[in-house]
């Protein structure tokens, strides 16, 4: 059935056609209408699913652990100041290994307060045990919301799964979407199958309850094992999906003209978009450029990254995110990773709280980092699109970061 869906609507049938049991929530913008359409799906009747209204993140991703630890199938979404709010009980599910998959509509931190899109608060929470895909569109939210599931419930993986989009051009953009029945997906997702730890009254036992040193550690490496191997699945599952309905996003990457490159462009989300028309723009004026979209940040394809882009002569990472002093996070990434490379590795930060990258800027993004590199002034990252007079006018001065 073909549909004209915004992102986050795509979402929410995902969910519906997983045959999702039980969905717990609090809204936020830009998440809201995931939530308002899976509440309207429950209440006419068309999901069998529970509804479980609750007063906070907090309390939404608790009840959320708990639906999954009796054996359900479950689903929430959120954004920015929720996500983060939830952040202590994330460590929960990851730690109590519940395959939970959940929306993230990123959107910039306050303060100040800004309802647009960068990925600061998704990629905050990279470290702490689940999965992170990340979406280039509508579609693609849709088939990887069905995709998490088959992953995050793998009994060699066991751990929750985050799929993220951005906020507006992907979350509130419409756009015609495939959309699967519930009938179609069972082929492909059959139902959860019930875990050796899930709650039994006949058979109570503690959960979550106090770890000696001398186990702990085994704890985490348990995680870090099965998120190793959550990379395999998440390939085979994306084969398995391309197999039954001719969709596949490349497993963790998506290479684009990549063949013959000797620029790679690196992006994730939406900007992916602009950037492939960039490179085709930038293929007719001469440059061998490719685009490599990340489509997985956790696991981190460390060894599928390094094949394509080791020998590049340019790798230009367009964060639309920043830490702090250190510069974007994947270029942070990516650097550490071919720093035994021939690469040339320019980070740049762009569309931070919703400022718009276009593909012109693109353009000139690569056509900036080639020049650095030919003159040998490779930054260790550089922000594209600042206002210099409003700085110097703030500050009294414009600060570049320094060259390595």
């Amino acid at each position: 059935m073909r549909l004209v869906l915004t992102g986050n609507y795509a979402a929410a049938y995902a969910a519906k056609a997983a045959k999702v049991e039980v969905v717990s929530a609090y809204p936020i913008t830009p998440q809201t209408q995931v939530v308002e359409k899976l509440s309207e799906f429950i209440e006419r009747g068309e999901m069998n699913a529970r509804y479980i209204r609750v007063e906070s993140e907090h309390s939404a991703m608790a009840a959320c652990i708990g639906a999954a630890m009796a054996g359900a199938r479950v689903f929430t979404a959120t954004s920015a100041h929720g996500l983060i709010y939830m952040s202590e009980m994330l460590w929960w599910a990851a730690g109590a290994r519940l395959p939970i998959v959940m929306g993230v509509i990123t959107r910039a931190m306050a303060p100040p307060w800004s309802i647009w899109s960068d990925h600061c608060d998704l990629l905050s929470l990279r470290d702490i045990g689940w999965i992170i895909y990340f979406c280039e569109n509508a579609q693609e939210v849709f088939d990887t919301i069905i995709q998490a599931y088959k992953v995050a419930e793998n009994e060699e993986v066991l751990l929750p799964a985050m799929v993220g989009w951005d906020a507006f051009q992907t979350s509130h953009t419409a756009e015609p979407v495939d959309v699967l029945s519930p009938d179609e997906v069972s082929k492909y997702l059959p139902p959860r199958r019930p875990l050796p730890y899930v709650i039994d009254f006949e058979r109570p036992f503690t959960h979550g309850s106090l770890c000696y040193p001398d186990r702990y550690m085994e704890f985490r490496y348990l995680m870090d094992l099965s998120m190793s191997k959550a990379k395999k699945a998440i390939v085979e599952a994306d084969e398995e999906y391309g197999d039954l309905f001719g969709r596949k996003y490349g497993g963790v990457l998506e290479k684009y003209l990549c063949e013959d490159a000797e620029i790679a462009v690196v992006t994730m989300g939406v900007l992916s978009g602009d950037a492939r028309y960039a490179v085709d723009i930038l293929r007719k004026e001469g440059y061998k450029v490719g685009l490599v979209r990340l489509r997985v940040v956790r696991p981190f394809p460390s060894s599928e990254l390094k094949k394509e882009l080791k020998s590049k002569k340019l790798v230009c990472v367009i964060d639309r995110n920043i830490s702090i002093g250190r510069g974007g996070i994947l270029g942070t990434e990516i650097k550490a990773l071919l720093k035994n490379s021939s690469a040339n590795v320019v980070n740049v930060v762009a569309g931070i709280g919703g400022r718009d990258v276009s593909y012109e800027d693109i353009v000139n993004i690569v056509k900036r980092s080639l020049d650095l590199v030919e003159k040998g002034e490779v930054p260790e990252y550089m922000w594209y699109g600042i206002d210099k007079e409003y700085v110097v006018k703030a500050v009294g001065e414009y600060y570049e970061p320094p060259a390595l």
